[in-house]
């Protein structure tokens, strides 16, 4: 409190600083007066009183603002009530975000969220598609978690983890009988410190220090499947993070590097995510007169361009169900809209066809708020609708049973139509 009145004051001085100094330079550009004329007195008198407009004004000018938002002037009058009469004590920061939260509720809106600051973590990390750590999935167990998976160059990878590891101690502390999130949190912290974990492998217990870094998320898998003599690459997007498309071209250009006949773009159980990851991954199909989709704000509705001149002229398939949302919808949109030889496969998505925007505060927690709406390449409106399919193909029971490729009928009507293709 005293800094800001110390640098209210010193802004005051300092304005009253300068209107001397003008009046100063003036007087002494007219060194053989000494006294003031009647036009100087004039002078002084309106800055003086030009000055004291201005100064009222700003004082007065977020007074105005909050009591003609009565809404807003009731929550600052809560609060301050609150902070100032309730007779034990209080917990300011509980107290703020339990009014935000409450906000964001308010909305509605199944889309708008206030994320807490131990959810914060894992949601920057789907969003950012990396996190810092060293680069195991582990599940819980009935005494210690397992590691389940190593991602390739990671702390765990280079030092030695291995999968069906069992982590029993983290800097020499016994973990036993604590669920994966909080031990995920022991391993975690700030890039390149260090941690040291014990594993107990057939049944040997192996300290094993760790320098931690950034690891990255893989949203991206592909591989070629051959069949009747025709190569057809398979490209999986299981999310789109901010380094989904820097993994997408990859796999597509090595796809390309052993000239595939077809594509398939699987977006199945895609939850959505970045949009602008989605127009580079868009951009690398279609040229920039090509509308890819468009946003529609409470102002007007903008087109989004690709900004590529790269095309691909091969026949595709984009695979999509109704867990595919928000970004893979945009895919397939376009795709079903603009590529001459495409073919969308599956059952009608999920239909989300709104933008969010997030806010972070200083303690970590974090809002998601919806901003806009997306609309189709054509201006359709998707949401609450989802994008349909060209060929229609339902999933088994079978394959719901055991997801395997054999049992995958969306799968393998693709890879029939592709075969056919020229």
């Amino acid at each position: 409190m005293k800094k800001k009145e110390t640098k209210k004051n010193k802004n005051k001085k300092s304005s009253y600083g300068i209107i001397k100094k003008t009046i100063n330079n003036y007087v002494h550009r007219n060194d053989e007066k000494t006294s003031f004329s009647v036009l100087e007195v004039i002078i002084i008198m309106i800055i003086s009183i030009l000055f004291g407009v201005i100064v009222g004004y700003l004082i007065n000018y977020s007074r105005s603002n909050i009591n003609k938002d009565s809404n807003l002037s009731k929550i600052i009058t809560t609060y301050n009530d609150i902070n100032n009469n309730y007779y034990g004590e209080i917990d300011k920061e509980k107290v703020s975000d339990a009014a935000v939260k409450s906000m964001v509720e308010a909305l509605n809106d199944p889309y708008s969220n206030y994320i807490s600051q131990e959810e914060a973590s894992d949601f920057n990390d789907s969003i950012d598609g990396s996190f810092v750590g060293i680069g195991v999935e582990i599940t819980d167990g009935v005494d210690y978690t397992t590691v389940i998976k190593v991602f390739e160059n990671s702390p765990a990878d280079k030092s030695g983890i291995k999968v069906n590891d069992q982590i029993i101690k983290v800097n020499g502390n016994s973990v036993k009988g604590l669920p994966g999130a909080e031990i995920a949190k022991l391993v975690r912290g700030k890039k390149k410190t260090k941690v040291t974990v014990t594993v107990l492998r057939e049944e040997k217990e192996i300290d094993i220090d760790l320098i931690r870094d950034t690891v990255d998320l893989e949203s991206v898998f592909s591989n070629i499947i051959e069949t009747d003599g025709k190569k057809i690459g398979y490209i999986n997007i299981t999310s789109v993070a901010a380094n989904t498309y820097s993994q997408f071209y990859k796999a597509l250009k090595a796809l390309e590097s052993k000239k595939i006949d077809s594509l398939i773009i699987d977006v199945r159980d895609n939850p959505g995510g970045h949009l602008q990851q989605t127009k580079q991954i868009l951009s690398l199909f279609f040229n920039s007169k090509t509308v890819l989709y468009q946003i529609k704000s409470n102002k007007n509705i903008e087109k989004a361009y690709s900004y590529s001149k790269e095309t691909r002229k091969y026949p595709i398939a984009v695979l999509i169900n109704g867990g595919s949302a928000s970004a893979s919808e945009i895919i397939a949109s376009c795709f079903k809209e603009n590529y001459k030889d495409a073919l969308i496969i599956g059952t009608t998505t999920y239909g989300k066809g709104t933008v969010q925007k997030t806010q972070t505060f200083s303690n970590g927690t974090t809002i998601k708020y919806t901003t806009e709406k997306w609309l189709t390449s054509k201006g359709k409106d998707i949401d609450k609708k989802g994008v349909t399919p060209t060929v229609e193909v339902v999933q088994s029971e079978e394959y719901y049973a055991n997801p395997i490729e054999e049992n995958d009928l969306i799968l393998k009507e693709a890879l029939n139509r592709l075969k056919e293709s020229n």
